[in-house]
C-alpha cells in the first residue's frame, strides 16, 4: 500500500511540475527488531514497534494519570463496572472500523500474559462488547488499580488489534500486523534485525489534546520512519555526525565527547524516571531451582562494579537496592545491603556449601549488540565465579536472547539459567504490574517462579485501606522478592540520546515515540 501510494504521489508531482519530497526520519534504536508480537515478549524494541502501529484504550500522561486514548470511560458507583466507549474515527489500516469486539478479543489475549491483566481477570465477572462502540467490564470486587493497569505505558501495554488477530493463542506469534495506530508497518521492506520501515497512516485521527507522554494527540508530521540496526555504536555516532541518520536512542556515555561542541547534534536524557538493570534466574532447572543457591548468587553480586563498568560516569547511575525502584512512592531497600554495599562473597560461599552445590554450570546469556546490556554479564559472571559458581557465559545478539529466554528447555539442551535485562522504573514501581513479581509458575514471566507468598502480598496490596497500608505491604514485597530472589536489582541508570538538530519537538517520554516530532530539511 505504501509503495503504491508513494509512487502515485511522485508521478503526480512530476506531471504537474510540483516539487515533492518525502520526509524520512532514520533512527538507530537500541536493538534490531525481530519479534513483532507485543503480547509474547516484553522486549522494549517490540513494545516500541507496537506503539508505532497499534493504539491503546487509555494512556498515562507525565503525571502518571490515566487519560482517554481510543476510549472514554465511566465507573459504576460500586466500583465494579467499567464502561468504555470508543471515540469516533477509529479505523484499522485495512479500512475496517475498530469495534468493541476487537477490543474485547485484544484485552483477553493480553490478560493471559500480563501480570496486571492476570490479576484483573481473577476478579472479572464478565468482559463483553455490548454494542459496536461499547465495552462493559464487570468485576466481582472493586479493583482500585484498574485504570492504572489498563493505561500503563510499558511491559505489556494492552494494544488493540483486529479480533481475527487477537484470537491467535497467546503463546503463538501473530502473523497479521494490522493495527489502527499512527503509522503503518511496511511489511514488504522489513528485514528482521536489520531495518524496519513505517509509513504515516493518513487515515489516523489524533486526539485534540496536546501530546503528553503516551497520552494526547498522536500527530504525525513526517512521511516515513526507518529504524536501522547498527550494533557498533561508534559507527552509529559517525553516521549521526555525517547526517546519514537522524537519531540514536541509546548513547554510550564514554563516547559523548565525540559529539560535544557539534552545533548540529543535541544530546539529552529523555528517560526522566530512569531505568533499572537486573538479573533474572530460571527457577525450573538446576542450580537455581534451589532457593539457597539463588540466595548465594544474590549475595555474590554487588552493584557498584556493575554500574561502573556499564556507565562509568556516576552522574548517569545510582546504586539502588529497591525492587520497586528508588525515587518511587513504594521504593524500599530493605535486605539489599550486600547489593548496595558489597562484601557478600563469603556469605555466598557458605550458602553454596549449605545447599550442596555440585558445580552445575550457570548458563548466563550475554547479549553483545546492546550498549545497555553488554557489560553486566561480564562483571556478574566474574563475581559469581569468585563466590564459587561455575559459569558458562554464552554470547549472542539480543534478539536471539529474547527468543531463547522464552523456552523452558534445560540449559544443556539450549536453555538458560540467567540473563540480565533492563526495565523503565515506571514499569516496575507497582507490585501489581511489575512482571518480575509474578509468582504464577508457567504463567509467570520468563524464569517461571512459583511463589504463593508474593501472590498473596499482591492481594494484600489491592485490599490495603490507604497509602500507608500499601507502603507497608510494599515493604513486605521487597523482603519476599529478595528472599526468594525473584530478581537481583543491579541499580538504576539513565542513558542519553542523540539527535540531529533538524529533529525538533520530540516528546520527553520514557518510551521513544515518533509522532509529534518534526524534521527540518
Amino acid at each position: 500500500m505504501f509503495n503504491r501510494l508513494t509512487a502515485a504521489l511522485v508521478a503526480s508531482s512530476v506531471l504537474t511540475g510540483v516539487a515533492w519530497a518525502e520526509t524520512t526520519v532514520t533512527a538507530v534504536m537500541h536493538s534490531g527488531l525481530r519479534v513483532l508480537d507485543p503480547v509474547i515478549t516484553t522486549a522494549h524494541i517490540t513494545r516500541n514497534h507496537a506503539y508505532m502501529i497499534y493504539d491503546v484504550l487509555l494512556a498515562q500522561d507525565s503525571q502518571f494519570q490515566p487519560q482517554p486514548q481510543m476510549a472514554d470511560w465511566a465507573v459504576s458507583d460500586d466500583q465494579k463496572t467499567y464502561t468504555f466507549t470508543l471515540r469516533d474515527g477509529l479505523k484499522f489500516h485495512d479500512g475496517a472500523p475498530v469495534t468493541a469486539t476487537d477490543v474485547v478479543a485484544s484485552l483477553k489475549r493480553w490478560a493471559q500474559k500480563d501480570a496486571g491483566g492476570q490479576v484483573i481477570m481473577d476478579r472479572t465477572a464478565s468482559l463483553e462488547a455490548t454494542d459496536d462502540k461499547t465495552v462493559t467490564w464487570t468485576l466481582n470486587e472493586p479493583f482500585v488499580p484498574m485504570l492504572d493497569v489498563l493505561s500503563k505505558q510499558s511491559a505489556l501495554p494492552p494494544f488493540i488489534m483486529p479480533a481475527r488477530v487477537a484470537e491467535t493463542p497467546a503463546d503463538q506469534a501473530i502473523t497479521d500486523y494490522t493495527g489502527s495506530g499512527p503509522f503503518v508497518f511496511v511489511e514488504a521492506e522489513f528485514q528482521p534485525g536489520i531495518s524496519v520501515t513505517y509509513a504515516k497512516n493518513a487515515d489516523y485521527v489524533p486526539r485534540s489534546e496536546p501530546a503528553d507522554w503516551m497520552a494526547g494527540g498522536k500527530t504525525v508530521n513526517v512521511d516515513t520512519v526507518k529504524w536501522v540496526n547498527m550494533p557498533d555504536i561508534q559507527t552509529a555516532v559517525n553516521a549521526l555526525s555525517g547526517g546519514e541518520i537522524d537519531y540514536i536512542e541509546q548513547m554510550q556515555v564514554d563516547l559523548l565527547p565525540l559529539l560535544e561542541g557539534d552545533p548540529n547534534i543535541a544530546v539529552e536524557v529523555r528517560e526522566p524516571t530512569g531505568m533499572q538493570t537486573m538479573a533474572r534466574m530460571n527457577f525450573l532447572h538446576p542450580p537455581f531451582d534451589n532457593e539457597k543457591v539463588r540466595q548465594a548468587a544474590l549475595k555474590a553480586i554487588s552493584q557498584e562494579p556493575v554500574l561502573a563498568a556499564m556507565i562509568g560516569n556516576p552522574e548517569y547511575y545510582q546504586i539502588c537496592g529497591a525492587v520497586l525502584g528508588c525515587g518511587t512512592p513504594l521504593g524500599s531497600e530493605a535486605d539489599a545491603e550486600t547489593l548496595t554495599q558489597g562484601g557478600g562473597a563469603e556469605e555466598a560461599k557458605a550458602l553454596l556449601a549449605e545447599a550442596g552445590y555440585d558445580g552445575t554450570p550457570v548458563v548466563l546469556m550475554a547479549p553483545t549488540d546492546l550498549v545497555a546490556l553488554a557489560t553486566q554479564p561480564v562483571v556478574v559472571s566474574q563475581m559469581l565465579r569468585d563466590a564459587g559458581f561455575t559459569v558458562d557465559m554464552q554470547p549472542m545478539d539480543w534478539q536471539t536472547l529474547v527468543t531463547r529466554r522464552a523456552g523452558q528447555a534445560a540449559p544443556s539442551e539450549g536453555g538458560w539459567n540467567m540473563f540480565i535485562t533492563n526495565w523503565m522504573v515506571p514499569e516496575i514501581s507497582n507490585p501489581i504490574a511489575n512482571p518480575m513479581l509474578n509468582g504464577r509458575g508457567n504463567d509467570a514471566w520468563f524464569g517461571w517462579p512459583n511463589d504463593e507468598a508474593i501472590e498473596q502480598l499482591k492481594s494484600d496490596y489491592i485490599a490495603a485501606a490507604d497509602a500507608d497500608a500499601q507502603k507497608a505491604v510494599a515493604e513486605q514485597v521487597q523482603e519476599r522478592a529478595l528472599e526468594n530472589v525473584l530478581l537481583v536489582p543491579l541499580g538504576q541508570y539513565s542513558l542519553p540520546q542523540a539527535r540531529r538538530a533538524t529533529i525538533t519537538d520530540m516528546i520527553n517520554s520514557p518510551v521513544p515515540v515518533f509522532w509529534n516530532l518534526k524534521k527540518a530539511e
